[in-house]
Formats: C-alpha cells, structure tokens, sequence
C-alpha cells in the first residue's frame, strides 16, 4: 500500500498520466502482419495494443512476434507477413487497468513493462499509462513533498547510541546531522 502522503502528493500533480487513445498508434486484430511492420517501424514503438473493430482491447503485438515468422531455414523474408493475421500471433493475456486511481496497480504492473494498457468496464479502449508518465509523476512528488510534509526519520529498537552512530556516518555516504 502506498504511504498516504505519497499518494496525496502525486494526486496533487495537475497532469494525467493517461495518454488517450486518439494519440496512440493501434491496429487492428484482422490487419496482416505487413501492415502492422510498417506501423510499429514507422511509429518506432516496439509493441503495440490490437483492438477489434468496435475498439474492444484484444491484445498486443510486438517486432519480436513478427521478425520470428520473418525468419526462416534460408535467410529472412517478409512472405509470410501477407497472409498472417495479428489475432493469429498477438499477446492475449495482457494485464489492463480500468481504475486510474490504482496507483499502487500501476506501479506494480510498470515494473516489468513499459506501458499499461487502460480500458473501461465494457473493455474500450481508452488509452495507455507509460512508465514514463509515471516517472514525471515520481519527479514531481520528488520535488513537491516537502512543501506539504516533514520527513522524519522513523527509528525502530535501536539503542540511542546505535541511533548517534548512524547520524555520524550516515547512510551511502550521506551525512544525516
């Protein structure tokens, strides 16, 4: 669970760390994998959300999934791409989020992945939240907490002059007087 002054901090941040879907490149789940090579190289993203024709998230795609049927036993080719359907090779079990003020989901999920895909209740696509947004918004708690908080520093059974010694030599490094 997120600290609460954290968290109140970060609600603070005037800015959305959702970015829209009219700003995203997508594809669709029946385009074939050529067309989809040309999106993902012209958009220079390495993957990207599958939607169907009513906007519902189906998935993602990556260059990866598609440079593996690129190549073959002779050499790499772009053949097999023509006939080749997104729905046929895309990622299904991908993790979305629907509430945005899950912050604590968010953080989790963009751990291990560079973005998050956001839909809602009916699984419309609505957008994604990238771990770079969410970098803007760790950089504006960074430089916004002490505005509204004091920081102690929280002692646990230490003994005082366990306590004392550790102010001295500080930690990494950094001298706590």
């Amino acid at each position: 669970m997120i600290d609460k002054p954290i968290e109140t901090v970060m609600r603070e941040s005037k800015r959305n760390i959702l970015i829209p879907a009219d700003l995203v490149a997508t594809v669709n789940q029946d385009n074939n994998l050529q067309h989809v090579f040309m999106v993902l190289t012209k958009v220079r993203y390495a993957k990207i959300p599958v939607l169907d024709n009513d906007n519902h998230f189906k998935g993602l795609v990556s260059l990866p999934m598609i440079t593996e049927l690129m190549l073959q036993d002779t050499g790499i080719t772009s053949r097999p791409l023509e006939s080749v359907k997104v729905k046929q090779i895309m990622q299904k079990d991908v993790p979305t989020i629907y509430e945005r003020d899950n912050l604590e989901a968010i953080m989790r999920y963009l751990v291990d992945e560079n973005f998050l895909v956001f839909v809602d209740s009916d699984n419309h696509f609505k957008g994604i939240i990238t771990r770079r947004e969410l970098f803007k918004e760790i950089n504006f708690l960074a430089h916004n907490f002490n505005k509204h908080y004091i920081a102690l520093p929280v002692y646990n059974h230490k003994s005082t002059s366990e306590t004392k010694k550790a102010k001295v030599q500080g930690t990494k490094g950094i001298i706590n007087r």
